[in-house]
This record gives structure tokens, C-alpha cells and sequence, in this order.
């Protein structure tokens, strides 16, 4: 059987964008989520000074997540350091063992593991400019580890930060559940909503070119992708190499048509159904 787990938060200075601290129960880990501007005030913080592992967070000019993901002996005082050496971030989430059973080993390897989740995730720019080595600890240790990994993923996403969560939602989704979109200059795309969006899976195919009444702010969502590879030629079609994250159904559907479109219609189940059709399905009544 599984059981839920409950999240206790709390403000430190009892300011909901200063200074927090998250736990969940029957755990030793614990959370700490800190503004730049709040680092120099956690000398007040003496298990801060313990060895962890910490997330740098910001985004870039162009307003895209960024984050860095490191370990140390002293968090604290590496955090300090990277006032001076980093400036990107502005604010860190740092994990901590209350019962301060974290070694060196045991933050090497979740720095790997977390360095490589968060790589095939793919939701933030990684500012790790050297791949963190993968220490070698015993089996138990790595059982260890891999649950503390897990409850990190947990408070992360609690956090505020997606940084380990897989786009699509539902995993092994059966094709009849797939919504699909074909159309002229060669569209022909899958996905699925979203509680972020409408999420169109890798491997889509994108109109080769727009129509000349194609929304300029359309028009540049669809160059930008191209500018970061994301949509790519390959031989006579362009193709979409990620899965990617449209903010509505019609939005999606403009950028793989070329055209403006009302995503509620366009996208379709392999039976006919529109989106939608589906999303108007009047809820069966639970007694």
C-alpha cells in the first residue's frame, strides 16, 4: 500500500518570499529554500554549515530556468563563495541530513544522479560546465541514496521548480489516447494536454513553411525554436527534437500548422474526437 507524505513548511522570518524551510515526515532530510539577498543572514542557520547538496536557480535574459547543481562539505559556506563567482542565480535550494548522516560519497553521488535526471528532463539550462563525478558507495548506501533522491525530487516540485519532472505526465499513454494534428506543408504531430500546457511529443513533424497572415508573435516563437535547434530540418520536413511545452492547444497547433489555429478543434483523438469534445465530456457523477 502507498501512503501519502506530508510537507511541513515553514517561514523562517515569516516572510513568504524570504527564507523557508521544508521537511517531510519520517524523514532526516530537510529543505531549505533561501532568496540571494537572504544569504549572508543564515549564519543564524548552524546545520547550514553541514555537508550537502544545493540547486542554484535563475533564468537567463531571454527568461529561460537556469540552474546549477552542486555539493559541499559546508554549504553554507560554498554558497557564500558563489555570491562572488556566480551571479545568474537568484536563489538556492539546499538538502541537508538532519541527523548529519550525509558524507562526501553519498553528495557526489546524488550530485551525479540529480546532474543526469535533470539533463534528460531537459526543463532547465544546466550551468554545470563539468559533469559531476559518480562516487562508489556500497549497495545499501545506494538504496539509501536513491530514496533521499526521491524525496529531493519531491521538494523541489513543491518548491516551485520542475527541474526533475518528465514533461509527459502519463507514461505508456495507449495510442487511442493520443491526440493527433495532420495538415498541409507536411504537419503531422502528437501530444497531449498538460496541467502545464499542451505538450507536443518529439519526432513531431512541423510545416515546412507559414502562411502569409501568420501572427508575428507566432511567427517568432516558431524562429526561436528553430535558432535553438529545436525544430530542425530533416530531409524534406522539420522536425521537433524534444518534447516541448506550448502555453495552450492553439498555440501548439499554430507553430506545427504555420498557420493560426484553434487547438480545441485541431487536435483530435484516432477516433475523430477533438480535444474539445473530450475536455466538454460532462464528468460521470460519483456516488
Amino acid at each position: 500500500m502507498k501512503f501519502g507524505k506530508t510537507i511541513k513548511l515553514f517561514l523562517i522570518d515569516g516572510d513568504p518570499n524570504g527564507r523557508m524551510s521544508c521537511e517531510l515526515s519520517n524523514w532526516t532530510g530537510k529543505a531549505y529554500k533561501i532568496p540571494r539577498i537572504n544569504i549572508k543572514e543564515c549564519t543564524d542557520r548552524g546545520d547550514l554549515a553541514n555537508t550537502g547538496i544545493y540547486f542554484l536557480l535563475g533564468k537567463n535574459e531571454e527568461g529561460v530556468d537556469q540552474v546549477y547543481i552542486g555539493e559541499a562539505e559546508n554549504i553554507l559556506k560554498r554558497l557564500s563563495q558563489h555570491l562572488t563567482q556566480k551571479d545568474f542565480w537568484n536563489e538556492v535550494i539546499v538538502f541537508i541530513s538532519k541527523d548529519e548522516n550525509l558524507n562526501k560519497a553519498h553528495i557526489k553521488y546524488l550530485e551525479n544522479r540529480l546532474y543526469e535526471i535533470a539533463k534528460i528532463t531537459n526543463r532547465y539550462i544546466l550551468e554545470n560546465t563539468i559533469i559531476p563525478t559518480k562516487s562508489s558507495i556500497s549497495e545499501s548506501d545506494r538504496a539509501e541514496m536513491e530514496e533521499f533522491l526521491e524525496n529531493v525530487k519531491i521538494l523541489v516540485n513543491t518548491l516551485g521548480h520542475k527541474i526533475f519532472e518528465e514533461k509527459r505526465e502519463f507514461k505508456n499513454k495507449p495510442k487511442q489516447e493520443v491526440f493527433i494534428l495532420n495538415a498541409p506543408r507536411g504537419a503531422n504531430a502528437q501530444g497531449e494536454p498538460t496541467s502545464e500546457g499542451f505538450l507536443v511529443f518529439k519526432g513531431s513533424k512541423i510545416a515546412t513553411s507559414t502562411v502569409a497572415s501568420f501572427p508575428p508573435s507566432m511567427n517568432k516563437l516558431r524562429q526561436s525554436l528553430i535558432d535553438k535547434a529545436l525544430i530542425v530540418p530533416n530531409g524534406d520536413t522539420l522536425e521537433l527534437m524534444d518534447d516541448y511545452i506550448f502555453g495552450s492547444p492553439s498555440t501548439a497547433a499554430a507553430i506545427v500548422m504555420g498557420r493560426s489555429a484553434n487547438g480545441l478543434i485541431e487536435w483530435k483523438l484516432p477516433n475523430g474526437q477533438t480535444l474539445k469534445g473530450v475536455e466538454s465530456e460532462e464528468a460521470p457523477l460519483i456516488l
